[in-house]
This record gives C-alpha cells, structure tokens and sequence, in this order.
C-alpha cells in the first residue's frame, strides 16, 4: 500500500467523506468503486474532481474516498471539499 499523502474530511449536506490523496496518476476511488462508475453522472465527476482541476493536479494525486449519507449531489460536494481541504 503507498504512503498516505495527506488525508482530510468533507461535509455537504448530510453527506460525509473521508478523502485519502496519495501521489500517483489520476485514480479515483469511490467506496471501492471508480469515480465514474460511483457517481453515474459527469457534473458529480466534474464536481468531486474540481479542486483538482482548478490547480492543474489532476495527474499527479490518486484519490481515494469512503462517503455515507445523503444523496449522489451532497456526496460529490462532500468530495470536492474534502480534497480541497486535503
């Protein structure tokens, strides 16, 4: 398993995740699942990634997320805040 880089919390809604970035190329994990499949939608993708995109590190960070509660749209915000915080 790769060194943790950084790990951190984000809260939309009622939805919490646990965001873990680690160096790599891009990965993104959703409760075990890839982001794309997770979500189902490209806004919630577009909007986990965000923070990502916004500092141009998008292949640079594998990240790795346990979300629960609330819908896919408080959960996505719950991500994004989480990696921007991380």
């Amino acid at each position: 398993m790769a060194d943790i880089l950084t790990q951190s919390t984000g809260r939309r809604k009622e939805s919490v995740a646990r965001v873990r970035l680690r160096a790599g190329n891009g990965k993104a994990t959703i409760n075990g699942l890839e982001i794309d499949s997770y979500f189902g939608r490209e806004t919630l993708v577009m909007l986990a990634r965000q923070p990502l995109t916004v500092t141009d590190t998008v292949a640079r960070y594998d990240v790795d997320a346990t979300v629960f509660g609330g819908g896919k749209a408080g959960q996505a915000g719950a991500v994004m805040l989480g990696i921007a915080r991380a």
